[in-house]
């Protein structure tokens, strides 16, 4: 398989397994053990292999800057602080955000493969990635899969101009009879802060409504929204296209990953590079079997499904399913290969030139 090949000035394309070792090799040269840095690289692949930059090889910066300010913890002792047959908290220990979610999805699976649910609570965690990787943990064994985290305080509730409450990503998915699983991955938020990052590294003007200045206007200058201006909620400024329901399920995620688990909500959460975050996630995996037989589920998603599909649509446009374009994206790009822009590599390469580790060449 190949190594690199190039698409054009902006982009250089890599091999999965080649991105995926140059992952691991920048993480074990910090000290992080071999297995964690492995769930790492595998969250941060799951984004690049479909199509969501903000979570993949730019992501990578964050992660080695909270490491180098000892902003977590490389060798957590991950406790379990309440247990039944269908639940659990765990304490992560300030460790890296991405273990602790892995290992706490696989309790859940575990708990809804043998009681028919399973829902896992985390703190004291760190930021965990992209939340689709541990729903897909979950559609994997044929179950539906629920994830959710706290994030920093970066988008303004409705009316406001202050940021006081997160990103708070939510991701479901469950499996389809013969079709890419569904899988709904979602900021609340209008879009994820690191789409914010990409525009700035790219030098573009963000589209509008994504978010305010300092005085609440309508701004599409990047900088101005990620220093003193706050990004929107899902629906944009004020109500009429419902900014307020986007408001309303950030305090869904905050209540079921910040408040029950007895972690932080977002106002409270800091930056990756400080010291105890205390990050909260939720995850919850459902057995399918408690209300049907697997196969007549899956036949009836493929059913729903394809009534949307079949519907028409705009001339010239084609409707898609939540997760129909990441799992087609991820099937191209393993064959031709994972796009990174020009200036996250050249960000990524001088990490791997200050560790020690082989350049992506």
């Amino acid at each position: 398989m190949f190594e690199k090949v190039e698409v054009d000035e902006s982009y250089v394309r890599f091999s999965k397994d080649r991105l995926h070792r140059f992952y691991v090799d920048i993480l074990t040269a910090l000290s992080v053990p071999e297995e964690d840095a492995r769930i790492v690289a595998d969250n941060l692949i799951i984004a690049d292999l479909r199509g969501v930059e903000s979570h993949g090889a730019q992501r990578l910066k964050r992660y080695v800057k909270a490491i180098e300010k000892n902003a977590v913890n490389l060798r957590p002792n991950i406790r379990i602080e309440r247990e039944s047959k269908v639940h659990a908290l765990l304490d992560g220990d300030e460790g890296l955000g991405q273990p602790v979610s892995y290992k706490a999805m696989k309790m859940a699976i575990d708990k809804a493969k043998e009681n028919l649910f399973g829902m896992v609570g985390v703190r004291n965690s760190n930021h965990f990635g992209i939340a689709g990787h541990y729903s897909l943990m979950a559609v994997d064994e044929e179950l539906i899969g629920i994830s959710m985290t706290t994030t920093r305080p970066l988008v303004t509730p409705t009316w406001g101009i202050e940021k006081v409450i997160g990103t708070n990503p939510i991701a479901i998915g469950a499996p389809i009879e013969d079709m890419p699983p569904f899988l709904l991955d979602m900021a609340t938020s209008v879009v994820s802060t690191g789409k914010f990052e990409l525009y700035r590294r790219k030098d573009k003007p963000i589209p509008e409504g994504w978010g305010v200045d300092r005085y609440g206007e309508i701004t599409t200058d990047p900088n101005e929204v990620l220093s003193e201006g706050a990004e929107l909620p899902l629906g944009g400024i004020g109500e009429i296209l419902g900014g307020h329901k986007g408001y309303g399920l950030s305090l869904v995620v905050d209540i079921l990953s910040g408040v029950l688990t007895n972690a932080t909500w977002s106002k409270w959460v800091k930056n990756t590079d400080e010291k105890n975050s205390n990050v909260g996630h939720m995850f919850i995996a459902i057995n399918v079997e408690a209300f049907m037989p697997l196969e007549e589920f899956k036949r009836r998603m493929k059913e729903m499904i394809m009534d949307i599909k079949k519907s028409k649509a705009k001339e010239g446009k084609k409707i898609w399913y939540p997760g129909e374009k990441g799992a087609l994206t991820a099937e191209t790009r393993l064959k031709i290969g994972i796009p990174i822009y020009h200036k996250v590599l050249e960000e990524i390469n001088e990490i791997a030139e200050k560790v020690g580790v082989e350049k992506l060449e």
